[in-house]
């Protein structure tokens, strides 16, 4: 929001031109509700880049000159210099400087909109993804028992200290992804036990071995758990590569997480995860 509001305090008294994506009807860069703001000199936000996104600017522009804020339809074709094959209708309003909570709104319910992701654990490998997952549209959690580890953890997510961090599950929303990276294998079994009762999460990931889900599965089952839901257990997370290193690992974790959120929210509504 800070970004933002700098964004628009340099457009001055001009204000800016909001430009939305009302109608996108096959392959497209962004989908229906996508938007972006214009102003004379810069922009702040994307409705999908290109050519696309050129002519956008320079309507507007023109908004911002006098024109009327009629609104601008384009096929994604060779007409344009682009191949996505989708067509796109643009709507354009200009937001003068007492108006700019009119996209603030916006840019808070998509914020609101975004998924969560439970990082149990902040070690070196939970404190890699913090910072690769802060340049993605998530709000990350960070869950320790050590107030010294927690206190490392960088900026962009929030801080949950607490001596039973598997008592958190339950409460977790809807739709969320679960990775556990703590320090003790009892500590990780509870946690991810708490977890796979739930049939609503995106993911249930826990960093670890072959070997490691191997006894995990083991114990899950002797303790009376239910083997059919071992299937939603990613163990271990990530790709199987060379590089071991926290920030490599944090990489493959993240694009993990991205997919099984895409493929979670891409279910029919009321189909468990």
């Amino acid at each position: 929001m800070a970004a933002f509001r700098r964004f628009a305090a340099d457009a001055g008294d001009d204000g800016v031109v909001l430009v939305r994506v009302e109608i996108a009807r096959g392959s497209t860069p962004r989908d229906r509700g996508a938007f972006m703001a214009v102003s004379r000199t810069d922009s702040f936000g994307t409705i999908g880049g290109g050519r696309l996104e050129l002519d956008a600017v320079a309507h507007a522009r023109r908004i911002l000159e006098g024109h009327e804020p009629v609104p601008l339809a384009l096929p994604l074709g060779p007409a344009i210099g682009q191949c996505c094959g989708g067509h796109v209708t643009l709507g354009f309003e200009r937001i003068g400087p007492d108006r700019s909570e009119t996209v603030e709104r916006l840019i808070e319910a998509e914020d609101r909109a975004d998924p969560e992701v439970w990082l149990f654990g902040g070690g070196h490998v939970s404190r890699a993804l913090v910072r690769a997952l802060a340049l993605l549209p998530l709000r990350t959690h960070v869950v320790e028992s050590r107030a010294e580890e927690l206190g490392r953890t960088p900026q962009g997510a929030a801080r949950h200290l607490t001596p039973l961090p598997e008592s958190l599950v339950a409460n977790i929303a809807p739709g969320s992804s679960v990775i556990v990276l703590t320090h003790d294998h009892a500590l990780d079994f509870l946690i991810v036990s708490a977890a796979l009762e739930r049939d609503d999460l995106a993911e249930i990931g826990m960093i670890g071995s072959d070997t490691k889900r191997a006894t995990f599965e083991s114990q899950y089952k002797r303790e009376g758990g239910n083997a059919a839901r071992l299937e939603r257990l990613t163990c271990p997370i990530g790709l199987k590569i060379a590089d071991k290193r926290p920030e490599v690992i944090a990489a493959t974790v993240a694009a993990q997480i991205m997919a099984s959120l895409a493929a979670y929210r891409a279910k029919p509504t009321g189909v468990p995860g």
